[in-house]
């Protein structure tokens, strides 16, 4: 291994230890002399912290320490609220609008339904520290759910459904994609259209059963999420 790519990885623990988003690094001539080499050899390794996200060059300022993405495991009990509690991120969840709707033919084949029932849909926003993370559509399938689910105002979706009706869900299968994010989740999500989204398809089964208790569609910032499928 070159000795660059030692100090990068020195460099690399070091950030995921000690730094903070915002912070600087030393500057270049104290890292040259912690590590006795020269400032070429520092820059060999500062450039590949930049060329994989993990510091941004300031001129005049020097090397500062970005933001990095939290991981979001994907399993059959994975959600949002837990994901981020186990990070030791402070997870919220704003409630932008629920109601009753007649289903459509897109949403009955997801939800395995006739086209005769009404839904319950529920569109939330997922922050972190105040930091919005992901905007997410549910659309469950009984509508005898909707007196306690209209008083949903906060916290974990999934938690409440326990709490109120003691229904558990078991997520059955996530579909993963990409786009350009809409103007309402570039505004939501506090992004220009140059940043894509994470576009998460999500069927939950009733625990215990092979009924389809909720189709969600999450559109997750791809600068602050990062997804690890678990097998």
């Amino acid at each position: 291994m070159r000795v660059y790519q030692v100090i990068y990885r020195q460099l690399e623990a070091d950030i995921q230890r000690y730094f903070k988003a915002g912070d600087y690094l030393p500057p270049e001539m104290q890292l040259a002399e912690r590590f006795g080499v020269n400032r070429h050899t520092v820059r060999r390794a500062i450039d590949e912290l930049v060329a994989n996200g993990l510091i941004q060059r300031h001129q005049g300022k020097g090397n500062m320490v970005l933001r990095q993405p939290h991981l979001y495991k994907l399993h059959d009990g994975a959600h949002f609220t837990g994901n981020f509690l186990e990070q030791g991120s402070f997870p919220s969840c704003q409630v932008i609008r629920s109601r009753l709707m007649p289903i459509t033919s897109r949403l009955a084949h997801e939800l395995q339904l006739g086209q005769e029932q009404k839904i319950i849909y529920i569109q939330t926003l997922r922050k972190t520290e105040n930091i919005p993370r992901s905007v997410i559509h549910h659309y469950l399938s009984n509508p005898e759910w909707w007196p306690a689910l209209k008083q949903f105002q906060q916290g974990s979706l999934h938690e409440f459904l326990k709490r109120t009706l003691g229904i558990e869900l078991k997520r059955k299968s996530t579909r993963l994609g990409a786009r350009i994010p809409s103007g309402e989740e570039s505004r939501l999500l506090q992004i220009n259209k140059s940043i894509p989204v994470m576009r998460i398809k999500t069927k939950n089964l009733l625990k215990g059963t092979e009924q389809i208790a909720e189709f969600s569609v999450s559109s997750a910032r791809s600068d602050l999420i990062e997804y690890v499928v678990e097998h």
